[in-house]
């Protein structure tokens, strides 16, 4: 209509010529032919018009975010769609916070192929709903941490001076802010990188960091978190794909600093990828970390969690096998495990207008299954403990129809009271969302502070204050407290030890009499102490029989003599002896946790039997993962120990006939939680295949000559196969050209033809999906829970527009010009080692000295045109296929 209006306009001077001509003519003739010209004038500007209004290009349809009723919440509550973003102008949102005057400023992340880096948004609400969007001028992307205090919007992000923390004011009074200054430099980046920022109730900024950032430069020395190591006893795999192959301890940590940036304290640490922490009413700090979901099936799973975040606290992730399990004295483990799923914004109810008990509730989302959990905290001690329930997630969750995808990625509360969640985050289409509460329940603001725990929490606060400072009084403060029945006060206590020199406690330790003081204090020796040290210390250990003993100090026992042996050194032949004869008659023991510490000690020792017993261990396992632990740590026992029936029996547990018994209760249940079946993690034919080699690299030439067919049987059937074909080219598919006919995949599909295509398209090399296929890209069994149809075809027809940085190649230049691409497999020894194909085993090791540049490829690693061999309804079918979980009788196979 516009445009015809436009053209009518311009057109209009030279139909009235012709209109009045004809008028004005004397000659009737004449007069006639004009107005026939004058007709035939109006005909031609209505098709063209109508030829110039087809013509225009169309706009793009805009894509809208998951409704607001393909969701569910609680009773009373109410969900509402406030804005879905245009993909181009606005971006895919990752972080959300709220400025002085209640408006929310929203970033995105990255830079999508083709088009500028993604803005930070300001978005204005009035009545629950959207007034404004404008972007604000500020030359920082990538921003996973935003948080305005201080007159001041703190941003971690890319900015004009690199990646860091900035600090962005207005000066003018613009409502801008024009003055952008970085306070500290990060190392890292992306998804892993600098996160969330908070204000403290004592008014310092804590800074949230991934496991790919270093600890900056300038950190004080009196920082609560110092002394940190591997501390694992026995040789560590890595990652069977190689991620973070090369990041150490401390893994994710939190630093804390003034509002001006000066002074940098390192606070706490041992976090995967934590994304976001907030504070509750009594200035507790808390957070939800990350799982590694390629560890499914292994017995180093750890799930994601929340965390009490204290001062010097370890949560103990260690790359590829070596986490640390909850249970280890050197660290503090979970408050509450939730599952599976990826960890992104959190924040605590206070300010909502909801019942009381969701004013204190602590919201945490989950990126993966697009579930918004109310966790709900309970003081236990001087820490707490937690249940939780779902309050906002898809009807389609744990259906049997598809997947409604609701990628959660931050969440605040509003000034008026509603609760306000996004979503967003490689690119998938994002949404602005609100939650209200129409029911009947009280929702004047409610105490939200908790009285139940409060001494206890100020007497931990107390110890807290002599960490990483030397002060004359903190050993006769803490040292009490190092026998508490309380573990978090039995941390922070043998941390403030720690703080004080060694000279002055190290007596008291080896002296100390009651059984869970004196271990809490000989761990601190332990960690603290020299080689030199080690004989008192067994010494002093030697007092408690392990048959004597609770089961948290036996594993208190059996860690100390773990982290000794691992810092200080083997111990001495007669202490050997010693160790071996207190711990190997209670192995096995009637406690899992307590057989697999001893087991690891056992093994390092080299102690008789253990062999046997560990064999024997596996036979009777309950779960795959309690198997496969003593089949992991058994392949370090060198030549020599082993009789040739050992050998048999050992790598019988790796031939395609072995069974592994099931999985545990609560771990299926993790699974069903999140609306998908179980499966082993992508790495996990990977561990298997690395176990299998270290464990033939400690065979004897004779060894391997009579094991020969054997190990040739297991090295077949780890080369799985499938049936697939080769397919003529259909043509070269473009994402439009599929687009339009996306719904179309919710009914009439064909299960056989899907599973082909998947296969055919060589699909299942790269991907797990359900309990088959490879291990170099994402699993894709609960894809649709996570990506809308369009970003699935997306992924298959462009594979290179969005590549999440677990999947992206190393490109590497060496000082002679030299350039190799591939996977970083692991960085040791001065050499970086690379894997130039995915499905190929060969490897090439570039030392560092050699490198002259090191970056990540913005080429996917997955070829594109893989599915230019199918026709229109085969990629219908093969999303039907993706989204079924592998499952026939899924609705849109159906008749």
């Amino acid at each position: 209509r516009g445009s015809f209006r436009s053209l009518f306009v311009q057109c209009l001077p030279a139909f009235a010529f012709l209109i009045m001509a004809s008028r004005l003519s004397g000659d009737r003739y004449w007069r006639s032919f004009m107005y026939r010209m004058s007709g035939l004038a109006l005909i031609g500007l209505v098709l063209t018009a109508a030829s110039a209004v087809c013509a225009a290009p169309k706009t793009p349809k805009q894509e809208a975010a998951s409704p607001a009723e393909a969701l569910t919440t609680l009773p009373g509550f109410k969900v509402e769609l406030l804005h879905s973003s245009d993909a181009v102008a606005e971006g895919s949102w990752i972080n959300m916070a709220k400025d002085g005057k209640g408006r929310l400023i929203i970033s995105g992340q990255n830079k999508k192929s083709g088009q500028n880096k993604q803005p930070i948004l300001r978005v204005t609400l009035k009545d629950g709903q959207v007034e404004k969007i404008e972007k604000l001028d500020l030359p920082i992307s990538e921003a996973m941490g935003l948080l305005y205090a201080f007159d001041s919007l703190y941003v971690d992000g890319d900015g004009p001076q690199g990646y860091g923390l900035y600090r962005c004011k207005d000066t003018k009074g613009t409502d801008q802010y024009d003055d952008v200054r970085l306070l500290k430099k990060f190392t890292g980046g992306g998804e892993h990188g600098a996160h969330a920022i908070a204000l403290g109730p004592d008014k310092k900024l804590y800074i949230l960091l991934g496991n790919f950032c270093d600890v900056p430069e300038g950190m004080s020395p009196d920082s609560p978190h110092r002394n940190y190591k591997e501390d694992l006893l026995l040789p560590r795999q890595p990652d069977g794909n190689g991620f973070a192959a090369n990041r150490y301890a401390p893994g994710g940590f939190v630093l804390r600093t003034d509002a001006d940036g000066k002074d940098w304290e390192l606070l706490l640490a041992g976090f995967r990828n934590a994304y976001d922490f907030a504070f509750n009413a009594d200035g507790e700090l808390f957070t939800f970390d990350a799982d590694m979901e390629w560890d499914w099936g292994m017995p180093w799973y750890r799930p994601i969690r929340v965390n009490h975040c204290t001062s010097g606290a370890e949560f103990g992730w260690r790359n590829g096998a070596g986490k640390w399990p909850a249970y280890y004295a050197d660290s503090l483990g979970a408050v509450v495990n939730v599952g599976v799923g990826s960890p992104t914004g959190v924040t605590f109810g206070g300010g909502a207008k909801f019942p009381a008990k969701y004013q204190k509730a602590f919201f945490i989302l989950d990126w993966s299954y697009g579930r918004l959990i109310a966790a709900h905290l309970t003081p236990e001690g001087s820490t707490y403990t937690a249940t939780y329930e779902n309050f906002v997630a898809p009807k389609s969750l744990k259906g049997d129809g598809p997947k409604t995808p609701l990628p959660l990625t931050d969440v605040v509360i509003g000034d008026d009271g509603a609760l306000y969640f996004t979503t967003g985050g490689r690119n998938t289409q994002s949404g602005l969302y609100r939650v209200s509460y129409t029911g009947t329940e009280a929702t004047a603001p409610a105490d939200l502070h908790d009285k139940a725990g409060m001494a206890e929490r100020e007497s931990r606060h107390k110890l807290e204050a002599f960490h990483g400072k030397k002060n004359p009084d903190a050993l006769n403060a803490a040292w009490a407290d190092l026998n508490s029945n309380d573990r978090a006060m039995r941390y922070a206590a043998r941390i403030a030890v720690e703080t004080q020199p060694v000279t002055e406690w190290k007596a008291r330790a080896v002296g100390q009499n009651p059984p869970t003081a004196a271990l809490t204090a000989l761990l601190a020796l332990a960690r603290c102490g020299a080689p030199a040290d080690q004989p008192a210390l067994l010494a002093a250990v030697e007092k408690f029989p392990l048959a004597g003993l609770t089961e948290e100090q036996q594993l208190a026992k059996l860690r100390l003599l773990e982290v000794s042996f691992a810092r200080q050194g083997g111990p001495q032949a007669e202490a050997v002896k010693k160790v071996i004869a207190d711990l190997d008659a209670q192995f096995p023991n009637k406690s899992e946790n307590v057989t697999r510490e001893i087991a690891q000690i056992l093994i390092y020792l080299r102690a008789p039997g253990v062999i046997d017993k560990c064999l024997k261990l596996m036979k009777e396992a309950k779960t795959q993962e309690d198997q496969i632990e003593y089949q992991y740590n058994l392949r370090t026992l060198p030549i020599g120990q082993w009789t040739m029936g050992q050998r048999k029996e050992y790598f019988s547990y790796f031939t395609k006939e072995h069974k592994r018994p099931p999985h545990s209760p609560e771990l299926v249940q993790w699974f069903a939680d999140a609306g998908r079946p179980y499966g082993d993690g992508s790495s996990f034919p990977n561990f298997m295949k690395n176990i299998f080699k270290e464990a033939t690299a400690n065979l004897s030439d004779a060894e391997r000559a009579e094991l020969a067919p054997l190990l040739k049987s297991i090295d077949q059937a780890s080369i799985v196969t499938y049936a697939t074909k080769t397919r003529p080219v259909v043509k070269e598919w473009k994402t439009a050209e599929v687009l339009p006919t996306l719904d179309h995949v919710t009914s009439g599909r064909n299960f056989e033809k899907g599973r082909q295509a998947y296969l055919d398209c060589q699909c299942i090399k790269c991907h797990r999906f359900g309990n088959e296929g490879g291990a170099v890209g994402p699993d894709l069994t609960a894809v649709s829970s996570r990506f809308a149809r369009k970003d699935i075809l997306e992924s298959i027809l462009e594979p290179s527009k969005v590549v999440s940085e677990q999947y992206r190649n190393v490109i590497v230049t060496t000082n002679s010009g030299k350039t190799v691409v591939g996977r970083l497999l692991e960085e040791k020894a001065g050499a970086l080692i690379i894997q130039p194909n995915p499905l190929e085993p060969a490897r090439v090791e570039i030392r560092r000295a050699d490198v002259d540049t090191l970056g990540l490829s913005k080429v996917s690693p997955m070829p594109e045109h893989l599915a230019d061999g199918l026709t229109a309804d085969e990629i219908l079918d093969l999303i039907a296929y993706m989204e079924s979980q592998g499952r026939k009788e899924y609705q849109a196979f159906k008749p």
